[in-house]
């Protein structure tokens, strides 16, 4: 007769079985974004740098309106525990109707980021470039919104292959549309950046309608219509997670204004590394869901050995497959550059900025698996402060004096960014070891406040 396994082996694999797609899932939104620099890379470097400039702009304010969204996972998987699945159906509605809500909201900094980019300095022909590429994306924010919605509630109910399924479909179509629309064929003229841009919209919106099916038939006892109060508890519950997912997002998205300034080359570089850089976050944000769910369970089954087991699982795999990323961009930097762009002087500055990438790559992942498991134990604010004080504080100006006033351009940038990731990544891990060894008495009032705000 086997042994039975042991709990550390069994929990890795049920970790991973629920990781796994939500990571593709993840995966596939960064990948729409690094087709669309690749792509437009092939017609000159000034492209290049707009383009990733408007597409790193518009994720991180949308970036804020997915935290947001994200109110829907700890509603929805609930009801789901509870058996009460008309509630679930009922909370996603209410994540469409919040969904259009926060859509409107993220217009108005969109279309406010003509000013911001002539005030930072950046040269104009980045600048018309980046707002062309944000303009042509605006008409996707709503459909981003739903389509976040509607994974929280397929996650929620255990249907995770449609969101697989939408993000490969998604994916292929936005490849094949990038390169007929920016270079155009026939009847069809070449559109340029602004083409890229189309087309993600259009695959935002294709990828959302992909998983309606998925949703099921129509169930009985369902509210349907807005209800006022359900739209505020759920906003109240996702805006920490909104706030943390901005303060991250929102320095990078400075720092790419800040090499916007340093020239056409840098800017071009930064997108380049950003963009394989937001590629390998994104598994880690997926293996922080998943960490999410399982330290969840076991809190509410106020089995905590079981809970701290699933973060320390959580955080050893996360802090495992980024360092086979950081592998990746020392071995390989220059081929990974070249992917993305042709040019011999971006390619050669992207590859320096690999070797700054691979440094951060596991402060990255501690930090992106920390925020899912903190999430776990009802703890959203601390991970929006440790951003805050980590980022904003120490990172960016670290950043401003190393890339601007110093000597160090682009490179300089990027060594402050990773310094801000090394300190939250410490400070999140730290915080799960203290709330990981309290008793459950002592976690009581948050699990009532997530409760409550349910």
């Amino acid at each position: 007769m086997s042994a039975p396994p042991r709990p550390l082996l069994s929990e890795l694999k049920a970790l991973w079985v629920l990781a796994l797609p939500l990571a593709l899932a993840q995966a596939g939104q960064a990948l729409m974004g690094l087709v669309d620099t690749a792509v437009v890379g092939r017609l000159n470097e000034t492209a290049q740098a707009a383009a990733g400039l408007g597409n790193s702009l518009t994720f991180t304010i949308m970036f804020f309106g997915m935290g947001v969204m994200m109110a829907l996972d700890p509603l929805v998987s609930q009801a789901v525990g509870a058996r009460r699945p008309a509630d679930a159906r009922t909370h996603y509605w209410t994540g469409v109707w919040l969904a259009l809500a926060t859509s409107v909201v993220l217009l108005v900094p969109l279309l406010l980021m003509g000013p911001v980019l002539r005030l930072v300095g950046v040269a104009p022909a980045i600048a018309d470039g980046a707002l062309t590429y944000i303009d042509v994306r605006l008409p996707g924010v709503a459909g981003q919104m739903l389509f976040v919605g509607a994974r929280s509630y397929l996650q929620g109910v255990g249907r995770t292959r449609a969101i697989v399924v939408a993000m490969v479909l998604a994916n292929v179509l936005n490849l094949g549309l990038d390169v007929l629309l920016v270079f155009g064929a026939g009847p069809i003229p070449a559109l340029g950046i602004a083409g890229a841009g189309i087309v993600t919209t259009v695959c935002t919106w294709f990828q959302f309608l992909v998983m309606v099916p998925a949703l099921g038939p129509r169930l009985e006892g369902v509210r349907r219509a807005p209800d006022v109060q359900a739209l505020w508890r759920a906003a109240r519950l996702g805006l920490p997670v909104g706030l943390h997912l901005l303060a991250e997002g929102g320095v990078f998205g400075l720092a790419g204004l800040l090499a916007a300034r340093l020239g056409a080359s840098s800017s071009a570089a930064h997108q380049v590394a950003l963009t394989w850089a937001s590629l390998t976050f994104c598994v880690a944000v997926g293996i922080g869901s998943a960490g999410s769910v399982r330290v969840g369970w076991g809190v509410g089954a106020r089995d905590l050995p079981a809970a701290r087991r699933s973060g320390l699982v959580a955080f050893a795999s996360g802090a495992a497959f980024m360092s086979a990323t950081a592998l990746m961009f020392v071995l390989v930097p220059e081929p990974l550059a070249r992917l993305l762009s042709p040019n011999d002087g971006v390619v050669a500055v992207a590859a320096s900025l690999f070797t700054v990438t691979a440094v951060f790559q596991v402060s990255d992942g501690v930090q992106g698996v920390g925020a899912g498991v903190l999430r776990g134990y009802a703890d959203t604010r601390f991970t929006f402060i440790a951003n805050l004080i980590g980022h904003w504080l120490i990172g960016l100006p670290l950043s401003w004096w190393l890339g601007v006033r110093g000597s160090y351009g682009v490179v300089g940038l990027w060594w402050g960014l990773s310094a801000g990731l090394s300190v939250v990544a410490v400070a999140v891990f730290l915080r799960f070891q203290w709330l990981s060894r309290r008793d459950v008495a002592a976690l009581e009032p948050a699990a009532a406040g997530a409760g409550e705000a349910a």
